[in-house]
């Protein structure tokens, strides 16, 4: 049984309050203190210019979303978004924490065109902790209070068992089960369209999930936008960003899921392996038309129905003719895979699940008749879309239309004949048929007094006859009355096809999918892309940045090597400016993503764990509209991240402390490094501080890396962009840069000696050696550990093992020796030089003595 209509007497003209709704505008980051993670001045990812979802993404959509929330220390947040566009429902149930990370995660991924929240917790009252960060971090999104009564999780269940497919009421009843606040505001939504849109959803109809937060990587939209996941930073026009790097999908379906995947890679690794496999078999697909949005066309009925309405839904039975036989080939051209996911997708498109619909479109739709795209060719074939026979009123009808179209044929020869002129019969759907003749054909004599409304285009001269005028009403007015006459039989025929919209369904998904996976084939096929496996740590050999990659394809990309694991999870990654740390940082989470997204990654080797959390923070941005500076903007995000990071947990930090003095700046980044070591996440932290290396080079997990360049002695500097082990040994490659560039040699003078001064105070204040060695033994054991680990859970086995094992006691113990000698050195350095102390120390008087 269908929802229940609105009553059609109903006024909803009040924009303030009327139904139990209260409409406001989200205020651009607010004007109050927030407790949330601020946005950021750089481009939104899309915004309000969607690129795909399954739900939410690329062309503009409209996507309605509720959201309500338990109140306590970590708030159970429920959300539900409709999109109305594609007839998609997701449900989501979220424990999130006191900023609504994962909350503020989700709705940026959607993107809703309006936010539903219950009226008590919005204006007049106080607004509540959720409000508030909702409307400052969600921009573009209209705000809506709706009356407490419409939130009920039984009229959401009603919903669920009316409007879900038949065969997923169960088995998402059983997913939602404890699911109160997600089926409230499920409830909300769908009373929200019907009231105040006048839209309902066809019975069974409707597409919905229930999305668990734990299936996905959360990237926050400060990550999206540093790591260009979707958007370029600086021309949101561009395609350089991963998203138009990888999207070489043909089907708007398939663009839509690969930004959802993009925004929410995955973490199960079972369904990666399977994408992986098909990306290795699929080469190919053919192109399909936005058959979401066709078959959402088909389950939304309008209150009030109109000629436009009965125009369209012949059109889209057309569309989804050519879907359906098209649908068929692409089940035959599968045939030969392989790959699990390939045939799962072929499975869907099998022809149990379309003869039906076919055999329904068979009965009434003539077997010729297809969707033309032309505005002439479409409305001709909507007036012979319905077979002959079906209603004899409808046959004398297409006979007035086709005796008026020979009449206008007619009309143009007698024309040409009566005034010598070559005239072109023309078609549009504002002016229907008119006439066009070269300009030149007149040579500046006055046109014919039958020809009026001229215009003159491009050397032509556009025109019609008051006879054409006539004829075009009287053809209109005759396909009008065959549209209405169709309008009954091919509504018994949608209603029909709605029993079928579930298996329908299921084969536009599949496409999508294969869509998406043919994308990653041609793009791993085109540029040299390897695939990847799955490890409890990041192993990458020849990486490269996939953008940078593609923009530079002229020049060759150099590639690095990338190792982390649980004992060299912090790598610091120093270098002078322009040597290539932020793209070497960048490259490896966006490999990460490319890798759970199911693609395969611009390297020859590489295999990654399953990254729950990725944060990037790369920018040296000033927020304008939050009114902070570059550093508190910094430590906003900063702070963002330190409560959210954890073991599984990816992160980029680039130059942090940049943005205030040098002295707290190293003493911020040294205190975040210690707390991101701490975490245990993978980090990579570039910085131009060099005593950051060096206090924490023998802090266990911690590693050192920096960007090799190549100083040549006529004060030339040559970038080599590759990663080298320890931290960077030149320590005036500012200097060395203020050289090349010819800076005045007094100036250059008084730099270096500051320089010299400073790090002879830093030398002073370094450790003791027998402190050091301590760590370094930690570190080395800990290290010992790691390894043997990882071979108990390697293939190898017998003497390859065992010769492996001698390398690695081998050089665990030059490593041990290594330390201790360096121990003896220094204590044999330290006894010297306070030999040498003591010897100046002693005055004449002391010798007499």
């Amino acid at each position: 049984m269908a929802t229940p209509r609105p009553s059609t007497s109903q006024s909803y003209a009040s924009p303030s309050y009327q139904n139990g709704y209260t409409i406001s505008t989200s205020q651009a980051y607010g004007t109050r203190p927030s407790t949330a993670r601020p946005g950021t001045a750089r481009p939104s990812t899309g915004r309000r210019s969607r690129a795909g979802s399954t739900i939410g993404g690329g062309e503009s959509q409209q996507i309605v979303c509720a959201i309500n929330e338990g109140r306590g220390i970590t708030p159970t947040v429920g959300l539900a978004f409709v999109n109305i566009s594609t007839g998609e429902a997701v449900l989501s149930q979220i424990c999130d924490n006191q900023f609504y990370a994962k909350t503020l995660n989700k709705l940026q991924v959607f993107e809703p065109t309006e936010i539903l929240i219950v009226s008590t917790a919005g204006p007049p009252n106080l607004k509540s902790t959720m409000y508030k960060i909702v409307e400052e971090n969600i921009i573009g999104a209209k705000m809506v209070l709706v009356d407490r009564r419409y939130w009920s999780e039984t009229s959401g269940l009603e919903f669920i068992s009316q409007l879900a497919f038949a065969e997923d009421v169960e088995a998402i009843k059983v997913a939602i089960g404890g699911s109160y606040f997600a089926t409230c505001c499920f409830a909300a939504t769908l009373k929200y369209i019907e009231l105040k849109m006048s839209l309902t959803f066809a019975f069974r109809s409707l597409r919905i999930k229930f999305q668990p937060s734990e299936g996905s990587m959360m990237i926050d939209l400060s990550t999206i936008q540093s790591l260009e996941l979707i958007q370029n930073i600086h021309n949101p026009k561009s395609k350089e960003s991963l998203f138009g790097l990888m999207n070489q999908t043909i089907t708007p379906m398939g663009s839509r899921q690969l930004r959802s995947n993009i925004l929410q890679p995955l973490i199960q690794p079972e369904v990666l392996i399977h994408r992986w496999d098909a990306v290795e078999e699929l080469t190919c697909l053919k192109a399909f038309h936005d058959i979401e949005k066709l078959l959402t066309s088909l389950i939304i009925i309008p209150t009030q129905p109109d000629i436009r309405h009965s125009e369209q839904a012949i059109n889209n039975v057309l569309m989804l003719k050519t879907f359906v036989e098209s649908a068929l080939k692409l089940y035959e051209t599968l045939a030969g895979a392989r790959s699990e996911l390939i045939l799962e997708i072929r499975g869907h498109m099998c022809p149990e699940n379309i003869n039906p619909t076919i055999q329904l479109i068979a009965e009434v739709i003539n077997d010729d008749v297809t969707y033309q795209k032309a505005p002439l060719d479409l409305r001709n074939q909507r007036t012979y879309a319905v077979k002959t026979g079906v209603s004899g009123l409808l046959d004398v009808a297409r006979d007035t239309f086709r005796e008026a179209t020979q009449d206008v044929h007619q009309h143009v020869t007698e024309i040409n004949e009566t005034y010598g002129m070559q005239v072109d019969t023309r078609y549009d759907n504002a002016r229907r048929y008119y006439l066009r003749v070269f300009e030149s054909d007149f040579n500046g004599q006055a046109l014919p007094d039958i020809l009026i409304n001229q215009y003159r285009k491009k050397g032509f001269i556009e025109c019609q006859t008051l006879d054409l005028m006539k004829l075009n009403q009287k053809i209109e007015d005759s396909h009008q009355e065959v549209v209405l006459m169709s309008d009954k039989t091919v509504q018994e025929l949608l209603d029909n096809i709605r029993g079928e919209i579930p298996n329908l369904f299921k084969v536009c998904e599949s496409i999508a999918m294969l869509d998406m996976i043919a994308a990653f084939a041609h793009l791993a096929t085109t540029s040299d892309y390897c695939k990847p496996e799955i490890s409890d740590c990041i192993v990458i050999q020849s990486g490269r940045h996939p953008i940078r990659e593609k923009v530079h394809k002229n020049n060759k990309f150099i590639s690095n090597d990338v190792y982390a694991t649980q004992q060299t999870r912090f790598q610091i990654i120093t270098g002078c400016n322009m040597s290539g740390k932020s793209t070497y940082i960048r490259s490896t989470a966006l490999m990460c993503v490319m890798a759970q997204v199911g693609s395969f990654v611009p390297a020859q080797y590489a295999c990654f764990p399953m990254i729950r959390q990725l944060f990037a923070r790369v920018s040296m941005d000033d927020s304008i509209e939050a009114n902070v500076s570059t550093f508190a903007s910094e430590m906003r995000e900063t702070a963002y991240i330190l409560r959210n990071i954890d073991k599984h947990s990816l992160a980029i930090i680039d130059e942090l402390g940049r943005g205030t003095s040098t002295r707290d700046g190293l003493a911020i980044a040294l205190s975040i490094a210690e707390a991101l070591v701490e975490s245990k996440a993978l980090v990579w932290f570039a910085t131009h501080f060099r005593e950051i290396a060096q206090i924490m080079k023998e802090r266990p997990g911690v590693i050192n890396s920096h960007l090799a360049v190549d100083m040549s002695e006529e004060n030339t500097m040559t970038m080599l962009y590759k990663v080298k082990s320890d931290f960077v040994k030149e320590e005036h490659y500012g200097l060395a840069l203020a050289r090349v560039v010819d800076l005045p040699a007094q100036v250059l003078e008084v730099a270096e000696t500051v320089s010299r001064a400073l790090e002879a105070q830093t030398e002073a204040k370094k450790q003791s050696s027998k402190s050091c060695a301590i760590a370094k033994r930690r570190k080395v054991v800990l290290s010992l550990r790691e390894v043997l680990q990882q071979a108990a859970d390697s293939p190898m086995e017998g003497k390859v093992l065992l010769n492996w094992l001698r390398k690695l006691q081998e050089e665990f113990v030059r490593r041990m020796e290594q330390i201790e000698n360096d121990v003896v050195s220094s204590d044999a350095e330290d006894a010297e030089s306070e030999e040498e102390q003591a010897e100046s120390m002693v005055t004449p008087d002391n010798d007499i003595a």
